[in-house]
């Protein structure tokens, strides 16, 4: 979650050069100067167009999209696919892990783009298209473990259906040069951001203020890809798993670690090498001790919910793992943080809203 929320501009001689932005943990205000600032808000871009004066008739249409989560054992599947629905739709179904993900819905959405959650109604289609599908699985909506809704920032045209709406992105500089950035889908996100980045360039070129070489981040290794072996993974998780049962962790575990945290991997073996003890005074396991440590050293992770949903996906696809470590968690953090008891509670109620909108229990 991003912490900071921009209240407002500071504009000298009718452009930009700063952002009013407010920190949501300790509700204090900052002045961030920019030479340039790009409103990439995903459903809040018209927000922030309004608070800038530049909002025009071409804006944002949002649309809900939502997820449910099958264990595979009721849920057998070996690869991702795509199918049809009764009214012509196309969903797909992708196995993760020990779990099988199902999406998506498309619906037009009028409510706040921070608290979308899955309907009854949403999961039932979802359910629906499977048995529509594959009848002889004969699953029902009780058989969901978990599910997430996002919000779509798409542009709006008038007349159409959500399906129907265009994904293609679109920039709009106003007069003051904030520059937006909506619509698009997530499989875009790096081509979008490369578009923002080269006008941004091109706008330094020509006002001869600043020149920057070519883009450089396609060719990057990304965080935990400096693997041995031409980078090929299975390799990397047979020559590297052993440290960690060596360390007490199981096979399975080990193995997990490997995939998901690749070359850093050996930062976590670290973390459970000098912090072992801390396993039996917070009654946690040594994997769940691994991650936390590495999620606050090494990703900005601040509160519980930071942990289990935006790092390790867990309140998405392991539910039950969030039930079983959550307190020993809080009690970690809370130390580590030095957190008072309301700032506990209020940690705590966030991780327990968000367990309920994932395990369709949410009241809205």
């Amino acid at each position: 979650m991003n912490y900071m929320k921009v209240k407002g501009f500071h504009k000298e001689n009718g452009k930009i050069v700063a952002t009013v932005a407010c920190d949501l943990l300790t509700g204090k205000d900052h002045i961030i100067r920019a030479d340039r600032v790009v409103n990439a808000a995903g459903p809040w871009v018209d927000q922030l167009r309004k608070i800038d004066g530049s909002k025009s008739n071409k804006g944002l249409q949002l649309t809900k999209g939502i997820h449910i989560v099958i264990d595979k054992k009721k849920f057998p599947l070996k690869q991702a696919i795509y199918f049809d629905t009764e009214d012509g739709r196309m969903v797909f179904a992708i196995p993760r892990g020990k779990k099988t993900y199902v999406g998506t819905t498309d619906t037009f959405f009028e409510s706040d783009p921070l608290t979308p959650f899955a309907s009854e109604e949403d999961c039932n289609y979802l359910i629906k298209a499977i048995r529509f599908m594959f009848p002889s699985l004969q699953l029902y909506i009780e058989d969901i473990e978990s599910s997430w809704a996002g919000v779509r920032p798409l542009i709006y045209e008038e007349g159409k259906d959500p399906s129907e709406i265009s994904r293609k992105d679109e920039i709009w500089v106003s007069t003051s040069g904030l520059i937006s950035i909506a619509g698009g889908k997530l499989t875009g996100y790096r081509k979008m951001a490369e578009t923002v980045v080269d006008l941004i360039v091109k706008m330094y070129s020509e006002d001869n203020v600043k020149l920057f070489g070519e883009c450089k981040t396609k060719k990057l290794r990304l965080s935990g890809g400096d693997l041995e072996n031409n980078g090929l993974m299975k390799s990397f998780v047979q020559e590297n798993k052993a440290k960690g049962v060596e360390l007490g962790l199981t096979d399975e575990e080990s193995e997990e670690l490997c995939r998901l945290y690749g070359s850093n991997v050996h930062h976590i073996y670290a973390i459970i090498e000098n912090f072992s003890a801390d396993k039996d005074t917070y009654q946690l396991s040594l994997e769940v001790l691994g991650k936390l440590r590495y999620a606050m050293e090494e990703e900005m992770t601040i509160t519980p919910v930071d942990f289990f949903t935006r790092r390790t996906g867990a309140t998405l696809f392991n539910i039950d793992w969030v039930y079983e470590w959550k307190d020993g968690v809080i009690s970690y953090m809370q130390d580590a943080f030095k957190w008072n008891d309301e700032q506990r509670e209020q940690y705590t109620n966030d991780l327990e809203q968000e367990l309920s909108v994932a395990s369709l229990t949410y009241e809205g």
